[in-house]
């Protein structure tokens, strides 16, 4: 019997369109997925692509994306942003789909604000769960969910492959879109925030690897997780570091029967 394969897509702000080019490489040489989860921007991609849009669409849609479409402003009291228009938008790509309803199984995950633990959603509302999932703290109002407070899921699990196994996954695939080897450059209080965080995530997620999964690391570094001026670049560093271990997937996925 085939092995079951799942896909890990990780935190990383507009850094995370890298996926988009992982999820095209890995569907060139006919990867089947089975199932997905995501954290943060991560959960964005996974859940559009989970819901049946075809990737070169979604890939049309990253490029001319523009962050005035994503921003709304409010009266700072948990956050900077409301992020209604990214729950609004996601619910009109989704078609105000469950996350079971979705044709992949996908797992959205956040984090507890009060208690810090690390939540796996299956279900409910896609867009609801997504503007949960990526309320980065200090930039987007936390969600209320069933009684909890939820903030980003890249807080305490920016890959979350861990989620994948707890899901039945046999190959189990991880893409790391904040992974750098060049200095970051500061600009705002924005990136400010994501910095101090991914500074914290990258402490938590270094002792969570298994020699057992395969890393995928696109080098984003050196773009900003809030510009959108470079997104065709993005997605192709992210096919260019799915085209490094494609061999090594293929390899998990097929064994010796191709």
């Amino acid at each position: 019997m085939a092995p079951k394969v799942g896909v890990a897509l990780g935190s990383g702000g507009v850094r995370g369109f890298a996926h988009l080019g992982a999820l095209r490489v890995l569907e060139d040489h006919e990867i089947p997925i089975d199932c997905l989860a995501g954290s943060s921007m991560g959960s964005v991609v996974a859940v559009l692509y989970a819901s049946g849009i075809e990737l070169k669409y979604l890939i049309k849609l990253a490029e001319h994306m523009r962050r005035s479409l994503l921003v709304d402003y409010t009266v700072p009291r948990f956050g900077l942003l409301k992020g209604e228009r990214v729950r609004e938008l996601i619910a009109l790509l989704t078609k105000n789909k469950r996350l079971e309803e979705l044709s992949i199984p996908t797992a959205v995950v956040a984090t507890d604000l009060v208690t810090g633990d690390p939540v796996v959603l299956r279900q409910g509302s896609i867009a609801d769960a997504v503007r949960a999932s990526i309320s980065i703290p200090g930039i987007f109002e936390p969600v209320e969910w069933d009684g909890r407070l939820l903030v980003d899921g890249g807080v305490v699990d920016r890959v979350p492959m861990q989620v994948l196994r707890e899901m039945g996954a046999d190959v189990v695939i991880g893409v790391d879109v904040s992974h750098k080897s060049v200095p970051v450059k500061i600009h705002s209080i924005y990136e400010v925030i994501l910095q101090t965080i991914d500074i914290m995530e990258s402490q938590i997620f270094r002792g969570r690897i298994s020699p057992d999964d395969v890393l995928i690391r696109p080098e984003v570094g050196q773009y900003s997780p809030l510009s959108f001026q470079n997104i065709s670049e993005i997605i192709a560093e992210g096919e260019r570091a799915t085209r490094a271990v494609i061999d090594e997937i293929a390899a998990r996925v097929w064994g010796a029967n191709r």
